[in-house]
């Protein structure tokens, strides 16, 4: 594992700037080049995801927000709890308002994702519809662009394994529940062991169930979630009502310190809060397109506005809830990372039993992340291969939760930090490309709304 992880780590530096002028540059040029329209239409992308615009003659396998709720349950989970732990860790408080400012962007890049992902949809060897970055990158730009598709179909089969989440569930359950000492006196690799092959069983029973499934349980699974987290942290922030403006402003004045100890100084902060806002909110990254392009929708600036709720819902609110958590707690002076980190920080602050709620809400969003993730890993082998042969990713991805769950944090962030910015390379160029396109169908739909039409 060491070898493994020194090998990613070493390829790591190279993928930064790339990342970085993509999905800053690339979502600086979307937002003036929309003239901001995905964030004028605010109120109206809220209105279709609660169904007053659904199209039942539409083409498609699930309504606009079972695909978002979806999308949103592939993203909310362990990277807004455990992940901005990780980035405050890595680059202190200041971290947070670059991951705000990404995830502001990431809300433009979803729309025009999104858009594309209705715009340019296919059919895999069985008949089913599909949509993605690989069907927009072949079918609008073209044969020459195939490639391009390929790259992030492979980087894809790493990009979306569950290894992230099945580490820091297993993280989160060895910490609060401490089996080994309270359950059956075993060693702590053993117990991690029996922990992957428990998410690995639970995961499989839903993931071979197939798309509908997944979406079923996640729009139930996940609001729920959402909601019973937000109270909890709200309630935190209510009782220590005075030390939530400190801690904001601590992550305003702090995000600009440029004698900041983090390793590449200033610009080092700054690549930090890139890299987690797209662990949390997956931006640029090309993986919401796959569920939003087989949404019951043939209006694609309808299907952006959707997507575009995504990084706000998860990042805007959720991210920035636990990390005001976090500081006020003063959990991010203590040596721990991730998950131990948010841990330390609900139980000081929600009277000793927050680790253990926090505890029930992550065991929820582990499962929903690791059934809704493993349906991209098999539209990007499908993609390589067949609809047959695609479906044997789940083997894959199941044996990998084993794998994650005894495996090192730095090992399982370094792997997924490598695919996801080597996914958004050729994502971000394909958006880029085809944004003339969008931008032609926004404008119709939205006339067409003004004139009382849609």
């Amino acid at each position: 594992m060491d070898a493994i992880n020194d090998f990613i780590s070493s390829l790591l530096p190279y993928t930064e700037w790339p990342m970085f002028i993509l999905l800053i540059g690339g979502g600086l040029f979307l937002a003036f080049y929309s003239k901001f329209a995905p964030f004028r239409h605010f109120g109206h992308a809220i209105a279709v995801v609660s169904g007053k615009y659904d199209d039942k003659n539409a083409k498609g396998d699930v309504s606009s927000f079972q695909a978002l709720s979806a999308a949103v349950a592939a993203t909310v989970g362990l990277g807004n709890i455990s992940g901005v732990a990780i980035a405050i860790h890595d680059g202190g408080p200041g971290v947070v308002f670059w991951i705000w400012m990404t995830a502001l962007l990431g809300m433009g890049i979803k729309f025009y994702s999104g858009s594309l992902a209705i715009m340019y949809r296919g059919t895999d060897s069985d008949g089913h519809m599909q949509g993605g970055p690989m069907f927009y990158i072949t079918q609008g730009m073209g044969k020459w662009a195939k490639p391009m598709a390929i790259f992030f179909s492979i980087c894809g089969l790493f990009g979306f394994l569950g290894v992230f989440t099945a580490n820091q569930f297993t993280e989160a359950f060895m910490g609060v529940v401490q089996p080994h000492e309270t359950l059956l006196a075993t060693s702590e690799y053993n117990w991690k062991l029996g922990i992957g092959f428990f998410l690995a069983i639970i995961t499989s029973i839903v993931i071979f169930g197939g798309l509908n499934k997944i979406a079923k349980v996640a729009s139930a699974i996940v609001p729920f979630m959402v909601g019973i987290y937000l109270l909890a942290v709200i309630f935190v922030m209510a009782s220590h009502a005075g030390e939530v403006w400190p801690a904001l402003k601590m992550i305003l004045v702090e995000a600009w310190n440029f004698d900041t100890a983090v390793t590449g100084g200033f610009w080092g902060l700054v690549i930090v809060g890139v890299r987690r806002a797209m662990f949390s909110n997956e931006a640029g990254l090309g993986s919401a397109p796959m569920y939003h392009g087989q949404s019951r929708n043939d209006e694609p600036a309808k299907e952006g506005l959707v997507a575009m709720l995504g990084p706000f819902i998860d990042t805007i609110l959720v991210c920035t809830f636990t990390a005001v958590v976090i500081i006020l707690s003063g959990a991010y002076l203590e040596d721990g990372s991730g998950i131990t980190m948010t841990m330390s920080a609900f139980e000081t602050t929600l009277y000793g039993i927050g680790d253990i709620l926090l505890m029930v809400i992550v065991a929820a969003f582990a499962l929903s992340t690791l059934f809704t993730y493993s349906y991209y890993g098999v539209k990007s082998l499908s993609f390589l291969t067949n609809a047959k042969i695609g479906k044997w990713y789940n083997v894959f991805f199941i044996v990998m939760i084993v794998f994650a769950a005894v495996a090192s944090l730095k090992l399982v962030k370094n792997l997924i930090d490598l695919s996801y910015a080597l996914m958004v390379i050729p994502n971000m160029i394909a958006v880029l490309y085809l944004s003339p396109k969008v931008n032609a169908a926004s404008k119709q739909y939205f006339e067409k709304r003004k004139n009382g039409g849609a």
